[in-house]
């Protein structure tokens, strides 16, 4: 996969029910959680940045956006339409999560570096994100990426083909998905 071009595609297209607005439009540092996961995947060297919105409708620099009309069926859904909407040119792709704004570029630079065709950012030896998709998979990816849930379904469904790559020191796989979380973004 060496010289293989590499995008990024951030998933934001959810409501945030459980924390009464749209994760993608929450501030922490004077940045939208949007605008700061897009710069995570640019700054790890993903291009071009694709983001999956839905709930929420904002302008976004430095990245293409597309807009899934079926977000209220979870994640699985943006997960289908940001995979669509990449490049041909695009040989693999970093997925990130709009609601995990501590984790840093070298994270996706990690996962890149491995030059695996599937990898998954692991914290303490837990699976977390960002992965990373060869093109040759995401048909298989889509298939499973049903309900609310993203990748995990190909993950399980195929071992074999997953490099785990350790990224503690690389930030914090902590999500954003309650008011209470909120307190982690004021510390």
């Amino acid at each position: 996969m060496r010289g293989s071009r590499v995008a990024g595609l951030l998933l934001a297209a959810g409501q945030g029910a459980r924390l009464g607005t749209p994760k993608a439009l929450v501030e922490y540092e004077g940045e939208r959680l949007v605008d700061r996961g897009v710069r995570l995947l640019e700054e790890g060297g993903c291009h071009p940045v694709v983001v999956v919105l839905g709930a929420a409708t904002v302008q976004v620099r430095r990245a293409v956006t597309v807009r899934n009309p079926d977000w209220p069926t979870g994640m699985g859904s943006s997960l289908r339409v940001g995979l669509a909407a990449l490049p041909e040119e695009a040989d693999s792709v970093v997925i990130a999560l709009v609601d995990q704004p501590f984790i840093r570029p070298e994270a996706v630079r990690a996962l890149i570096a491995g030059q695996a065709e599937v990898a998954v950012a692991t914290y303490g030896g837990k699976r977390r994100n960002p992965v990373l998709i060869a093109r040759s998979h995401f048909g298989a990816v889509a298939a499973l990426a049903v309900g609310d849930v993203g990748a995990r379904p190909f993950l399980k469904a195929h071992p074999e083909l997953v490099t785990e790559v350790p990224c503690d020191g690389l930030g914090d796989p902590a999500d954003i998905d309650t008011p209470g979380d909120l307190s982690l973004l004021e510390t």
